[in-house]
């Protein structure tokens, strides 16, 4: 101590200024939220910088260990010398190692010194050591600059998107898709988990030995009889065996109609189509009832397959296929079995083209109904499933990710039903319906085929036919006993909309202010000129106008990606694992008289050998889900932090359950179960 001074003067002097510095500096806590997904997290050094009204913080190293791990909440503390005033934006960048690995941040919030929380959502891979601006969920996209150095670019969300994400034509007449040559051009933030890449290769490289096919997939031979086909069928899928059992029967027929993979075709007839000439006398021919009559008491009914009528079918291995454009009549019997009653092979009324009927020879009416099973696959695969999911739900989440702002609620509302859909349809594209991929090797309807259906089937599409309410009201199937796709898909609808309208009713208060959202308006509107080609015929709204409007779209889209995919999809494999109940070509043209088929026409006629072996282990790897899968209703990404959304999100989690309980309880009655509307089962996304 020097002579002379007093220690409280020594104090004064040296140690209370850095003291009052220290006791001056304000202490944010800033917790980061990683996702759930297994390729989350990282192990690289990540720095984060407040910037405020007043000021901004240093740049900070958030140093604890195993912080960024998949799913990790972690807590941190950035210090200031002063307050910097109400945040707005936040700087983030990591500094790589030796190994390179993605980091997907879900959102940061910030408690300041004064009390108020600051969130700021991210929802994004950081890839590189760039630095990354993310913005205050409620701040002006252009906030007030006091500081200079505030002054730099700044980099806002819909940049990024439009960057990242833009519209391709992928043909005319077809719905626009993501603009992608490859795989790495997709947003990283839309690839698969690793989980979900092994898993989904996996059962792709071992798709044909699990299914006792190896060593067929190059085959050009016929079957020889259906017992060798028998011998491939995977004994482990109860329900291929089933069908394997009772395909032949017309009740069998009848049913998958309702509760099969394409419950979509099925209509109520109250007169006939001019070009399907049935009597009384073909269809009842004993009496007692007439056509008028069961019409009238709602028990006729009709499939038409004219969307495929006219096309020329695919060659495979330099051999003409066949595809036939089938009109079906069905009769719901006394005893509730929907039976089929006529079959006309081809459109038009000729005397080539006889109505087949249950009294002709067991093999004429069996191949009718082979025909039908055959076009049946194709329509299904190619509308139903392709178009009026996969391409659909495309549409919807490429819109989205334009447009909307990952702080906005819609957007945190469908993010779990954008998981994985790009990436899947873009392996779609390259591997299932390119020019040399899996349609052109073993589906009749590959090729310029393909195209053709996939623009009628755009040009016939309706907003009401994809709203399961009004598609059930307008095709005459509220009565149809044992329809179990209806009775579970519009109580799931039921729940959806009953979510949705409280989650917008909560931040919509009047239908003014669904119409000046902008972000809204826009998202529809490229949905409306990408997704639908700007056709007013189909009813797609081009903008919102009122809250009520906005919840049954959403409601549609969550119920098309979630229940709607599962319903055409999970089944595939159950239904066409028996592959004479689901061929996928034809190698012969249909029958142009009665007489002239036997059990060796209809082997000559079915796929062979090489074509059954791929079709069977493409619809086993796109009926297999894997370990990663996402269930509707959770929302392990998007968080919500506002108290009635969170009620809301719980109430909507029970009421899945409960009719998910209801579903199984009645499956046990049933010979058949019918599983791919329950909630327990359901994918969030299109994601398979």
């Amino acid at each position: 101590m020097p002579p002379g001074r007093h220690p409280w003067e020594v104090f004064q002097a040296e140690k209370l200024p850095a003291l009052i510095k220290r006791a001056k500096m304000v202490d944010y806590k800033v917790t980061v939220s990683t996702g759930c997904r297994d390729d989350a997290g990282t192990s690289h050094k990540v720095y984060i910088k407040l910037m405020g009204r007043d000021g901004e913080s240093k740049r900070t190293w958030l140093e604890v260990d195993s912080s960024f791990i998949p799913g990790a909440v972690s807590s941190f503390t950035v210090s200031c010398p002063v307050s910097i005033g109400e945040l707005h934006q936040i700087e983030l960048d990591k500094k790589p190692t030796e190994i390179q690995d993605d980091w997907f941040p879900v959102k940061v919030v910030v408690e300041s010194p004064e009390g108020d929380t600051y969130k700021f959502p991210i929802f994004r891979s950081i890839t590189t050591s760039d630095v990354h601006y993310f913005d205050e969920e409620k701040s002006p996209v252009t906030p007030p600059i006091k500081t200079s150095v505030m002054a730099k670019s700044h980099q806002v969300d819909p940049a990024w998107r439009e960057t990242h994400y833009h519209w391709h034509s992928y043909g005319e007449g077809m719905p626009h898709c993501m603009k992608a040559k490859c795989l790495d051009d997709l947003p990283l933030e839309v690839h698969f988990s690793w989980t979900k890449s092994f898993e989904f290769y996996f059962n792709l490289i071992t798709g044909l030995t699990e299914l006792n096919l190896k060593g067929l997939a190059d085959s050009k031979e016929n079957w020889t009889n259906l017992d060798d086909i028998r011998g491939i069928l995977n004994t482990k899928n109860h329900l291929s065996g089933c069908v394997r059992q009772h395909w032949k029967e017309d009740a069998f027929f009848g049913y998958q109609y309702l509760n099969g993979v394409n419950p979509m075709l099925i209509r109520h007839c109250s007169a006939l189509p001019n070009n399907f000439p049935v009597t009384d006398e073909m269809v009842f021919p004993s009496g007692p009832c007439s056509l008028a009559e069961e019409m009238k008491k709602g028990n006729i009914f009709l499939c038409d397959y004219k969307l495929l009528d006219g096309l020329k079918a695919n060659v495979i291995s330099r051999k003409q296929q066949y595809m036939a454009a089938p009109l079906v009549l069905l009769h719901k019997t006394p005893d509730d079995k929907l039976k089929p009653v006529a079959i006309q092979l081809k459109q038009t009324p000729a005397r080539d083209n006889p109505i087949f009927l249950p009294t002709d020879s067991e093999y004429d009416w069996l191949m009718a109904k082979v025909f039908v099973r055959s076009a049946d696959f194709n329509l299904h695969q190619i509308n139903f499933h392709l178009l009026r999911t996969h391409l659909l739900a495309e549409v919807f989440t490429v819109s989205l990710m334009r447009n909307v702002s990952r702080t906005h609620l819609l957007h945190k509302l469908l993010l779990p039903h954008t998981r994985y859909t790009l990436h899947i349809n873009f392996l779609a594209r390259k591997t299932l319906i390119s020019e040399k991929g899996a349609f052109s090797q073993f589906v009749s309807s590959g090729g310029e085929a393909l195209k053709t259906i996939l623009k009628r089937s755009l040009s016939s599409l309706t907003y009401s036919s994809l709203c399961i309410p009004e598609d059930i009201t307008e095709r005459g199937l509220e009565a149809v006993p044992n329809f179990y796709y209806r009775d579970d898909g519009l109580k799931l609808w039921d729940i959806i909309q009953r979510f949705v309208q409280g989650m917008l009713s909560f931040h919509y208060e009047s239908d003014a202010e669904v119409w000046k959202d902008g972000q809204l308006q826009d998202w529809i509107s490229e949905i409306f000129k990408y997704g639908f080609l700007s056709q007013s015929s189909t009813g797609i709204p081009q903008s919102f106008t009122t809250v009520e409007e906005l919840v049954k779209f959403v409601t549609m889209v969550i119920f098309t990606c979630s229940g709607q995919h599962s319903a055409v999809n999970t089944g595939q494999y159950d239904y066409g694992g028996w592959m004479p109940n689901s061929p996928s070509t034809m190698q012969l043209p249909p029958p142009t008289r009665k007489g002239t088929t036997s059990e060796e026409t209809l082997l000559q006629t079915l796929p062979n050998k090489g074509e059954t072996a791929n079709a069977m282990a493409t619809l086993w790897l796109l009926s297999n889900s894997v370990s990663d899968t996402v269930h509707l209703g959770h929302y392990p990404d998007a968080k919500f932090d506002e108290t009635i959304t969170c009620e809301l999100i719980r109430a909507y989690q029970g009421e899945l359950q409960t009719l998910s309980a209801h579903i199984r309880l009645r499956n046990l009655s049933l010979e058949v179960p019918y599983t791919y509307m329950d909630p327990a089962e359901l994918e969030n996304s299109v994601a398979i």
